[in-house]
């Protein structure tokens, strides 16, 4: 079965934005009175989308269930990000704008991140990957994150409707899903998708449950990927 469709996630795949991402939700927690430590965000809560991250450190907190205190937190780290990226705009891994233009001449491609659109959107705006998807699905569009599978399937859907709508429809064993993360890994083969690791955020032996596992996209060819499908 021929690979018809390529999903990115974008934090740590494309833009190499892992470490603010991380500072700035301590500090907005830390404003409230929370730590987040580097050990526990990237042990049990890098590839979560943030509101499963930040509900599941108020719970470890302890206290009564608080939207308004969450939601607090959520857009102060919004703000924290946006006020730092404008003057220090996150870089796109080496090889990645080549990987991404070679592949969008041959197959579908979409975003499908736990990020927010808007942060984005600013990565990507004056690179050359700017208008380089069909489609990108953000945390603005699902109701929960990763791991579960929905943002996955969610962009399986939204890929079939947008035009030109692929003739037969895209299912999801058409497409190929490169992740930084565990829980990104397991989120996509819950959609029933096969998933390339890259190995920009975790360490190889971190990410075995996907398909195959490479440095970066920069260490990897289109045909090498496009294999995978023909095995």
């Amino acid at each position: 079965m021929p690979l018809r469709a390529i999903i990115f996630d974008f934090n740590g795949v494309i833009a190499d934005d892992e470490t603010p991402h991380f500072l700035m939700f301590q500090q907005a927690l830390r404003e409230e009175g929370l730590s987040l430590t580097r050990e526990d965000y990237y042990g049990a809560y890098l590839g979560m989308e943030e509101r499963n991250c930040l509900a599941s450190l108020l719970t470890k907190a302890g206290g009564p269930r608080d939207p308004a205190r969450a939601q607090r937190i959520h857009d102060r780290k919004v703000a924290l990000f946006r006020a730092y990226t404008a003057t220090h705009k996150p870089e796109l891994f080496p090889g990645v704008a080549e990987f991404v233009l070679q592949a969008g001449s041959r197959h579908r491609l979409a975003v499908a991140s736990g990020g927010k659109r808007e942060q984005i959107a600013d990565a990507l705006r004056g690179t050359p990957l700017e208008r380089a998807f069909r489609l990108i699905v953000a945390a603005e569009d699902t109701t929960v994150g990763k791991p579960d599978p929905e943002i996955y399937l969610l962009t399986l859907g939204k890929l079939n409707e947008t035009p030109p709508r692929p003739e037969p429809p895209l299912k999801a064993a058409d497409c190929l899903v490169i992740e930084d993360s565990l829980a990104g890994i397991q989120s996509a083969k819950a959609a029933g998708m096969t998933v390339v690791g890259v190995a920009t955020t975790y360490p190889a032996a971190a990410l075995q449950e996907a398909d195959a596992v490479y440095p970066s996209l920069g260490a990897v060819s289109l045909a090498q990927i496009e294999q995978l499908f023909r095995d």
